[in-house]
């Protein structure tokens, strides 16, 4: 017979979940209070829905405003996956 396993729940990253300090530039879309990366990542989203800034045709790229064009190091557009990149060079 075959031992039946209690599932184990997955545990976050510690890493993950700690609180980081976003810079200036990024405090402007989600506020100057630590949080852990995946709530930064959240309200970033938040802050692109609400303006509106996901492009229409190219779902995967997002058209940056005034606050995140300084983010984005000056880009009007970036892809999603660039965006990651970028953000993390604005958090300590």
């Amino acid at each position: 017979m075959p031992k039946s396993k209690t599932p184990s729940k997955r545990k976050p990253n510690a890493a993950f979940m700690r609180p980081v300090q976003p810079d200036d530039k990024l405090s402007a879309v989600v506020g100057s209070k630590p949080l852990p990366r995946s709530e930064m990542t959240k309200k970033l989203w938040d802050y692109i829905k609400k303006n509106g800034l996901q492009d229409k045709k190219k779902r995967t790229m997002i058209n940056a405003d005034d606050a995140l064009k300084a983010v984005f190091n000056g880009k009007s557009q970036v892809s999603m996956f660039e965006m990651t990149k970028l953000v993390s060079g604005h958090i300590r």
